[in-house]
């Protein structure tokens, strides 16, 4: 699969440790570097500005996407590539979710964690065929992995669609396995024999 253009889900908020910043700094430059567009929040806060603002350093193009009431609150980024105003927190995932051919999180809170567990849950019930990686930075997803294993276990989540969360340490090496990413081919995983 050909990535020409990667959403990037990260913190509102740079975190506790300067090595989140510095991953952010890494996916930004690896991003532009690749010649690949970033898609992301469009806010120059926390790590979301700081992954947008390496991408831009670097020589890459940058597409923001915010909600207006967001554009004072998230304090919008003015100097990107491309900045796009939307109405709603709806509108702006389904517009990053068109302009991106996958999806890649960095740490981050609440938001980051509810935007890439929709596009996960879009790739299983086939809502899109878009790849979705975690950059595993000291180790923050380790726990999800854990609870992630867990809803397989305790039969909430098939083995097919747990695969569907790529998690790397190195950026470019989850940059490789998205773009070995295919789509599953089973059916949702509900017995309908039990409906």
């Amino acid at each position: 699969m050909q990535l020409r253009a990667i959403c990037i889900f990260a913190g509102s908020s740079a975190g506790s440790r300067p090595e989140y910043g510095k991953a952010a700094h890494e996916v930004g430059s690896a991003l532009a570097q690749q010649g690949m567009r970033l898609i992301y929040g469009g806010s120059r806060a926390g790590l979301m500005g700081l992954v947008a603002d390496a991408a831009l350093e670097a020589g890459g193009e940058v597409t923001g996407v915010i909600p207006a009431d967001l554009v004072t609150k998230e304090a919008a980024h003015r100097g990107l590539s491309d900045l796009r105003v939307v109405d709603s927190m709806h509108a702006r995932k389904a517009l990053m979710a068109d302009l991106a051919d996958a999806f890649v999180a960095l740490p981050g809170g609440f938001g980051t964690f509810e935007e890439t567990f929709e596009t996960l849950t879009w790739t299983q019930l086939g809502v899109h065929a878009k790849p979705t990686g975690l950059v595993n930075v000291l180790g923050f997803f380790d726990d999800l992995a854990v609870f992630l294993d867990r809803g397989v276990d305790e039969g909430f989540i098939r083995k097919d669609d747990r695969a569907l969360v790529h998690i790397e340490d190195n950026v470019m090496a989850l940059l490789a396995r998205l773009a070995a990413f295919r789509p599953p081919t089973a059916e949702k995983w509900v017995d309908r024999r039990s409906l």
